[in-house]
């Protein structure tokens, strides 16, 4: 019988509210926009979504408000066989919300009230260190407060666990912690951030993932939209081509990548193929509204 990898997702969950534009208003400009949704969101929510769907058995850690939102979200994670042990419910911080514009394109922009998120502590993570202890891989983003991040590097690293850290939202780190990091996830934005290098072709991607490498990284992921994502590590570079879909909404599409990259990692597939069945999962989500309503099921990747 096949034994799922286990996989522990540290970060943000959201409630999303998305509105449909046809374009992006002005300082303002007051527009009428289309449909009104609400989803289940927030990065670490997303990637652990993902993770579940595609094959991997989860525990997420994170904090929720104790309100009508964090009780919806608990039950959604429920409902996708995701593990809510450690998931802390604050009294006296709200759950975090976003506001979302998607605009007929596709693209989109949000703004985040963290609430709760914000409040997710490193004494949290000491907590949740047996959890880590018996994970394959740990996954985690930035949508935490940093030096809970770090915290994150420390325990995985005292119990030899690779981390995937995803550096979105957009942040500068600090130099210590590149060296725990076993593969950074950087979109083309956050590389720039990262390491002053505008990233628009293979070439300049292959610059800045360099110079991640040179920080300490071990492997670079660096994701390029409809180009596709490139790796390089010590040994090896290349580009994976993305797959052509007609894209919808793009919220969650760096979510469904990370969570899909690392279960396919901890299930022990070579880079090009652990790349090739992430693009296949975020293509498929991009072609559909919504964050976690996005997430595919592994079974439609038909890998």
């Amino acid at each position: 019988m096949f034994m799922k990898s286990k996989i522990t997702v540290i970060g943000s969950s959201n409630t999303d509210l998305v509105i449909q534009t046809p374009y992006f208003p002005k300082p303002g400009e007051t527009i009428m926009g289309g449909e009104f949704n609400t989803f289940a969101g927030g990065k670490g929510a997303n990637q652990a979504v993902a993770v579940s769907r595609l094959g991997g058995e989860v525990t997420f850690v994170a904090r929720l408000g104790d309100d009508d939102f964090g009780d919806t979200a608990i039950s959604g994670f429920i409902n996708d066989g995701i593990k809510t042990n450690d998931i802390i419910r604050d009294k006296n911080y709200p759950s975090g919300v976003a506001l979302i514009m998607v605009d007929e394109n596709g693209e989109n922009v949000i703004v985040v009230a963290p609430g709760a998120n914000n409040q997710l502590s490193e004494t949290d993570i000491d907590k949740a260190s047996n959890t880590i202890a018996q994970a394959d891989m740990v996954l985690v983003q930035l949508e935490i407060p940093m030096d809970t991040v770090a915290k994150v590097l420390e325990v995985s690293e005292k119990y030899e666990k690779k981390v995937v850290l995803n550096p979105a939202p957009a942040s500068v780190l600090d130099d210590d912690l590149y060296a725990k990091i076993y593969v950074i996830t950087p979109n083309e934005t956050e590389a720039e951030l990262l390491t002053g290098i505008a990233v628009n072709d293979q070439a300049s991607a292959s610059k800045a993932a360099k110079n991640l490498l040179d920080k300490g990284v071990k492997n670079v992921v660096i994701t390029m939209g409809s180009k596709g994502a490139f790796f390089k590590n010590g040994e090896t570079e290349f580009l994976v081509p993305s797959n052509k879909v007609k894209v919808k909404d793009t919220t969650a599409a760096g979510d469904i990548f990370n969570g899909a990259l690392t279960v396919a990692l901890s299930e022990g597939d070579d880079w090009f193929k652990a790349i090739e069945f992430a693009n296949k999962a975020a293509g498929i989500g991009v072609s559909r509204l919504g964050a976690q309503v996005s997430v595919p099921f592994r079974n439609e990747l038909k890998i």
